[in-house]
């Protein structure tokens, strides 16, 4: 069983797919949108108290697809955590991020979000 752990860190990382770089203008407005979602993320992700109880740890990577209003309309894991209690908690936490804010240029997007469970 875990016992002092100091704090559980989800760190989160964004990598954006596009098929061309934005203008300099949207820069600052893409820049603040992937704050916003990271900071979604960050808020609406949960560990599974099975997981924390037996201080199991891992990163997969989720491709989601984002309507220009924000809703999140597909999702995909791209890369397994390679544990099932975790896998099976991101289509909740795609659930509970849905919508996130909407996008810049209003046109549909597709990210990658790195989500780690990880213990310190």
């Amino acid at each position: 069983m875990l016992k002092n752990f100091n704090k559980v860190i989800a760190a989160f990382a964004i990598t954006i797919a596009f098929g061309m770089a934005a203008a300099p203008v949207e820069a600052s407005d893409q820049k603040s949108w992937m704050k916003a979602i990271a900071k979604k993320v960050a808020k609406k992700q949960k560990y599974p108290r099975s997981a924390l109880a037996r201080e199991i740890e891992g990163r997969a990577k989720v491709k989601i697809t984002i309507a220009a209003d924000g809703v999140i309309t597909a999702h995909e894991i791209i890369q397994s955590t390679g544990q099932k209690i975790l896998d099976r908690e991101i289509p909740k936490l795609i659930k509970r991020l849905s919508p996130l804010p909407a996008t810049p240029n209003g046109q549909e997007r597709s990210i990658v979000l790195p989500i780690n469970w990880r213990l310190t």
